[in-house]
């Protein structure tokens, strides 16, 4: 066994002193970062298998091309919610299970307006199958989760049987609370806060511009914390700034630019830096 030199000795136990230290920094690199990926409106029908197949294929896609992902984030209108019983939710369920990550959802106009009405999925069955047993803090129809330093909050927008939203007071409230903590947050919901495609009609802005976006501005937009909105619903892609937050509408899933290209955007967000883009399935 050959002899190891005093000075040897002292240079590798230096070097093992050192790895807790470099561990330590890469640990807290790491928690300082989360990737995740926003889906929203990709209106999945068991009447039309193109949907269910487009479901299918984004979750293979995030599988094999966005591997280190700490979550995907489905936005509402997720499913159509057109077939008796709650056959649809359970067979969305079922395909984005298969993702390598976990998956987290809120309420669209779909999930809150069962056709029949009184038909599953309402507010409660939509909680019972995508909200609860999944390590969330769960309030009413919200929820919130906590990963890498960062909080998520996936406010429930939705009006039951309407196409048009607004946050109630105790969902305003419960927003309040969680932001009062001061970590970074970002707020997952369906109704976008503002016109930003430019609409005229006092209908269409009434159906699609989140009712009580004024409130809900004053009330939750000036925690500084608040880093990130993510909504859907328009369908028509927007990345702006509500003040010091970025408010982004991604566009729906259901509206590819070519064929079989179904929108989704990847986000990175570093020490509370944020890097987006629109990604396509195909690309």
């Amino acid at each position: 066994m050959p002899k190891i030199s005093r000075r040897g000795f002292m240079k590798g136990a230096a070097a093992l002193t050192l790895l807790p230290v470099i561990s330590d920094a890469q640990e807290q690199k790491a928690s300082n970062t989360i990737r995740f990926i926003h889906i929203t409106d990709s209106h999945m029908d068991l009447q039309n298998d193109e949907s269910v197949e487009a479901m299918k294929g984004a979750v293979a896609y995030i599988n094999k091309h966005y591997p280190d992902l700490d979550f995907v984030l489905f936005g509402g209108d997720n499913f159509n919610n057109n077939v008796p019983g709650d056959k649809d939710a359970v067979a969305f369920t079922k395909i984005i299970s298969e993702l390598h990550c976990p998956a987290y959802s809120v309420r669209g106009n779909k999930e809150s307006s069962p056709v029949p009405k009184g038909d599953a999925i309402g507010s409660v069955q939509f909680r019972k199958i995508f909200v609860e047993g999944r390590g969330l803090d769960v309030h009413g129809n919200n929820w919130a989760l906590e990963k890498n330093g960062y909080l998520i909050l996936g406010l429930d927008s939705c009006i039951d049987n309407a196409n048009n939203g607004r946050y109630t007071p105790e969902t305003i409230a419960y927003a309040q609370k969680r932001l009062a903590e001061g970590k970074p947050t970002i707020i997952l919901n369906h109704h976008p806060y503002t016109n930003y495609w430019g609409g005229t009609e006092k209908k269409d802005l009434h159906k699609y511009v989140l009712n009580n976006t004024d409130e809900v501005q004053k009330k939750l937009f000036g925690a500084k914390n608040l880093i990130l909105t993510l909504s859907g619903h328009k369908h028509i892609d927007n990345v702006s700034k509500i003040g010091h937050v970025t408010v982004i509408a991604t566009r729906g899933f259901v509206r590819p630019l070519d064929l079989d290209q179904y929108p989704m955007r990847y986000v990175e967000i570093k020490d509370g830096k944020i890097d987006q883009k629109l990604i396509y399935t195909t690309s």
